[in-house]
């Protein structure tokens, strides 16, 4: 395991760590993508006292993850030891803004929406409007 790996959360890793696992979840990390997790760490309330040098070890985290079998089971289990309930939907809604971040979703992308809506237990309708959200907010002419 790597040595910049954390082994607990705290709320704001959590949100960051859901961000990294959108952004590699077709194993292509884009730019655009790691702008969006800059700037939303960098002018969301959520992060304002948050110490920015935490996203490294949070991504190694998440990667040493992803290199496990069962690693995105133990992602999504510290982050939902990490977060409260409350913030389900904002980690979800962050998650969409990184997924539409390109102007393209791919399956895998989808796939991994789908799996932190159904960890997160995000209704159906309130996903729907977070996704609409997100679209509405990453459109291009």
């Amino acid at each position: 395991m790597n040595t910049d790996t954390i082994s607990s959360f705290s709320p704001q890793d959590a949100l960051v760590a859901v961000m990294i696992a959108e952004s590699a979840a077709d194993e292509n990390i884009r730019t655009s993508e790691l702008v969006t997790i800059e700037r939303i760490v960098n002018h969301l309330p959520i992060f304002a006292a948050y110490e920015f040098d935490r996203v490294r070890a949070v991504s190694a985290t998440v990667f040493d993850l992803f290199e496990e079998e069962d690693g995105l089971d133990a992602l999504f289990g510290l982050v939902t030891e990490a977060l409260p309930e409350k913030l389900y939907e904002t980690a979800y809604a962050l998650a969409c803004d990184v997924a539409a971040a390109d102007g393209r979703l791919r399956e895998t992308e989808l796939r991994m929406l789908a799996e932190i809506r159904y960890v997160l237990n995000i209704d159906r309708l309130h996903g729907a409007a977070i996704e609409r959200g997100a679209r509405a907010r990453h459109m291009v002419l």
